[in-house]
């Protein structure tokens, strides 16, 4: 059996490390075993991140919607409440946009939904 030299496969291996390590402080870029736990709790903190991202949007999303809302003399509970026994589908992020951007849009959808008097 021919003899298998294994230099080539762990210097690529350090070096992938090593790149991902680049601008970290001190032995946590230099050093091989500090650069790969830093590097894979690097990793697990940005998977963690994606998912509270999503978590964080999502309530500034609601936090807009009902600030625009109570301006119009009604809640966010009752204002979704309302859209979906009106069959009328918009998701929160399209909302909390124009709440922000179309605030016109926003109160004539709200007048829709309101109930009348």
């Amino acid at each position: 059996m021919a003899r298998v030299k294994r230099g080539v496969a762990a210097k690529k291996r350090k070096k992938r490390i090593l790149k991902r390590a680049k601008g970290y402080l001190h032995g946590r870029k230099k050093l091989i075993k500090q650069a790969k736990e830093a590097t894979q709790k690097a990793g697990k903190r940005a998977y963690v991140g994606r998912k509270t991202k999503k978590r964080a949007k999502r309530r500034l999303w609601q936090i807009r919607i009902n600030a625009a809302t109570r301006a119009a003399g009604m809640n966010y509970s009752r204002f979704i409440s309302a859209l979906k026994k009106e069959k009328i589908a918009v998701n929160r992020k399209m909302l909390a946009e124009m709440a922000v951007n179309e605030p016109a849009a926003l109160k004539a959808l709200i007048a829709e939904v309101k109930p009348k008097k």
